[in-house]
């Protein structure tokens, strides 16, 4: 099974701490340790943990004249995100957008002072890549950063951990980038989470990834958690997964992310459009979209999974949507679910109906996110 995956440069170290090895994203990667995923779940959210998110590409964007406004409004070219006003030491996310209003990739931006540094999905990285290059390249230099790691240190105790490690982070907030040394690596380190846990995402060179892991590892309460931890804690946070629950077929406001496109992006603003798909966008800000991405809530213990049929009635005659992403999730506790729905059935409260090998269970459109997130603003 692990024949031709790719490695990350904490592969060993997985396999030491008796993590369960899959395929994702082209590698090999722990879905799992000995605990299990719910006592990593659990674990995750009452102390810390780290994750190992190497598989995620890391891009530089460099303005070719030296102008940080320069590589910004480049970048708005490809996303509908407010890059121009991104200040040093801060990140934002971003939408890598398609002609047809569709997502191309979800991504993160840091502004670092002369350059941005882009962090996009392993699946996506190489496409994405060449998207960007394509793009900027008259303006940018842009350059794959494929000899970098990354891992995500996840609740209380490793914000503590960080604190002891780092010093400077405890000063962060949500959403702020710094450059700070950990266990004697220079590292890039940003405030923010997939889980909804207040954390960091540590970047370092390849070869000494396995020393900040160490470090954190060695510190009070925090231990290592796999992908299926990650993927139950994000769907608690109510965020999306790419290519599940948004995609090259669902735009930004199908998909519940309008926020994420500033005013000055918007119809009326100052720098309004410009970016692939902008007419699409713009009149689906001002008329609403057919469906909308929501929240969904059964009854009972029963995971209703990504796939599902969602009915309008108990019969199971008249479909309004399907589900994206499903679990049950440990925090709540109870089955959690995201999905699309047509925009009639997106109310908050809205009782519908799932389809489930064969039966047809009750659930009811709630409010995302599913676990308040402790993000320090």
């Amino acid at each position: 099974m692990t024949e031709g995956l790719l490695r990350t440069p904490l592969h060993a170290l997985h396999l030491e701490l008796g993590g369960r090895m899959v395929p994702f994203a082209g590698y090999d990667m722990p879905v799992q340790y000995e605990a299990g995923v719910m006592a990593e779940h659990l674990h995750t959210r009452a102390a810390g943990s780290i994750f190992d998110v190497s598989h995620m590409g890391q891009v530089r964007v460099r303005p070719r004249s030296g102008v940080m406004a320069d590589a910004a409004l480049a970048l708005e070219r490809l996303v509908p995100a407010d890059i121009l006003a991104l200040r040093p030491g801060r990140q934002r996310y971003a939408l890598l957008m398609r002609e047809d209003g569709g997502i191309s990739d979800d991504l993160m931006i840091a502004n670092m002072g002369t350059w941005f540094l882009l962090v996009v999905n392993a699946a996506c990285k190489d496409a994405d890549f060449a998207l960007i290059q394509a793009g900027i390249a008259d303006v940018c230099e842009v350059e794959f950063l494929s000899d970098r790691a990354l891992i995500a240190a996840q609740g209380p105790a490793a914000v503590a951990a960080m604190a002891e490690l780092a010093p400077a982070t405890a000063a962060m907030r949500f959403m702020d980038v710094i450059e700070t040394d950990i266990a004697g690596v220079a590292c890039i380190v940003s405030r923010s989470g997939y889980t909804g846990e207040d954390g960091f995402e540590i970047g370092m060179p390849a070869g000494q990834a396995e020393d900040v892991a160490r470090a954190l590892l060695a510190c009070t309460d925090i231990a290592a958690a796999g992908l299926g931890a990650r993927d139950s804690l994000r769907l608690e946070a109510g965020l999306c997964l790419y290519g599940s629950d948004i995609d090259t077929t669902t735009s930004p406001v199908e998909g519940a992310l309008e926020w994420s496109i500033q005013k000055s992006r918007r119809p009326g603003g100052v720098r309004a459009g410009g970016y692939p798909g902008a007419d699409i966008v713009a009149k689906h800000l001002s008329e609403g979209a057919a469906r909308r991405r929501v929240g969904l809530r059964g009854e009972g213990r029963a995971p209703i999974r990504g796939g599902a049929p969602l009915f309008s009635d108990a019969e199971g005659t008249h479909q309004v949507g399907h589900v994206t992403s499903g679990a049950f999730g440990p925090s709540v506790p109870g089955p959690v679910s995201m999905g699309y729905v047509d925009t009639a059935s997106a109310a908050i409260g809205t009782p519908l109906f799932a389809g489930v090998r064969g039966r047809v269970l009750p659930v009811h459109v709630v409010v995302l996110p599913f676990v308040a997130p402790t993000f320090r603003r």
